[in-house]
C-alpha cells in the first residue's frame, strides 16, 4: 500500500473541496443570494475559528480513501486469474525479453507518468537479469492526447519491429513529450515515418488501445504503472500497483517462479 500512498494523499484536498461544493450546491439551490451570502459568511468564520475541523475531515477522508484503495487492490488480486488470457496472450501486444519465457510480467503504463518513466531502467535491468522472463507492455494512455499519440506511435512502431526501441526512447527522453517531439524521436529511431503515420491512425491500433482500456476497467486499475506477474501458462497472477525498485520486482518474479 505504501507505493500508492502519495497518490491517495494528493487527492484528499481535491476530494474534500469537491464533496463540500457538492453538498453546498445541494443545500443552497432554493435560497436567495442574500441568504447564501450569510451561509457562506457563517461557514467561513466557523472554519477560521475551528481549523481543526478541516484536519478532522481530511483524516476521515484519508481513512476512507485508503480503505477503498485496499478493497480495490484486494478485488483485483482475487480476480486477476480470470483475465490470464487477455493479460498474457493478447494478440498484437508488444513483447520484450524472452518471447517464450516461463514467467510473464505485464505492465500497464503511460509515457507521461513519472513513475512509469522511473520504471524504464528497472525493467531493462530485470530483463537482462532474467533470461526466462517475457514482458508484455500494455499501452494505457490515461494522461491526455499526447499520451495517446505516444501510445499510437509505439504500437505502430511494433509493426516495424521497433517497439522496444521507440518505447524506451520515449520513456527516457529528457524533453517534454509533444506530438512533434514524439515524431522526431521516432525518426531518430530509424522508423519509416510514412508507414508509422499510417499505422498510427489504423483501426488495428485504435482497437488495441480500446481493448487495453477495457481490460484496465475490468481489472479496476486506478493508475499507472500497474503490474501483473505469473507463470505464462498459469492463472496464479500477482497484482502489484505502483512503482517498484529492482529488488521488489525481482522478488515478485522469484515468487511467481516457485
Amino acid at each position: 500500500m505504501k507505493r500508492f500512498a502519495k497518490t491517495v494523499l494528493a487527492t484528499l484536498t481535491v476530494s474534500l473541496l469537491a464533496c463540500t461544493a457538492s453538498s453546498y450546491a445541494a443545500t443552497t439551490t432554493n435560497v436567495s443570494p442574500a441568504e447564501r451570502a450569510k451561509i457562506e459568511s457563517v461557514v467561513h468564520d466557523y472554519l477560521l475559528q475551528n481549523p481543526q475541523v478541516i484536519v478532522e475531515v481530511l483524516q476521515i477522508l484519508q481513512r476512507k480513501q485508503f480503505e477503498q484503495a485496499e478493497q480495490t487492490v484486494k478485488k483485483t488480486q482475487e480476480t486477476a486469474g480470470q483475465f490470464a488470457k487477455p493479460l498474457f496472450h493478447e494478440a498484437g501486444d508488444p513483447v520484450a525479453g524472452n518471447a517464450n519465457g516461463k514467467i510473464s510480467i505485464v505492465e500497464f503504463f503511460d509515457y507521461q507518468c513519472p513513475h512509469c518513466v522511473d520504471m524504464a531502467p528497472v525493467m531493462s535491468e530485470v530483463i537482462k537479469a532474467n533470461p526466462d522472463v517475457r514482458v508484455i507492455y500494455k499501452e494505457f494512455p490515461i494522461r491526455g492526447p499526447v499520451s495517446e499519440f505516444a501510445a499510437r506511435a509505439a504500437l505502430a512502431a511494433n509493426k516495424q519491429g521497433k517497439y522496444v526501441e521507440l518505447s524506451h526512447a520515449l520513456l527516457t527522453t529528457q524533453q517534454p513529450l509533444t506530438q512533434e517531439s514524439i515524431l522526431e524521436i521516432a525518426k531518430k529511431t530509424g522508423l519509416d515515418m510514412d508507414k508509422l503515420k499510417t499505422e498510427m491512425n489504423s483501426e488495428a491500433v485504435s482497437n488495441q488501445i480500446k481493448a487495453t482500456i477495457k481490460l484496465a476497467q475490468d481489472l479496476k486499475l486506478f493508475g499507472t504503472p500497474a503490474f501483473f506477474i505469473g507463470k505464462t501458462t498459469g492463472t496464479a497472477i500477482n497484482y502489484v500497483p505502483g512503482q517498484m525498485n529492482q529488488k521488489q520486482l525481482q522478488d515478485a518474479i522469484d515468487s511467481a517462479n516457485k
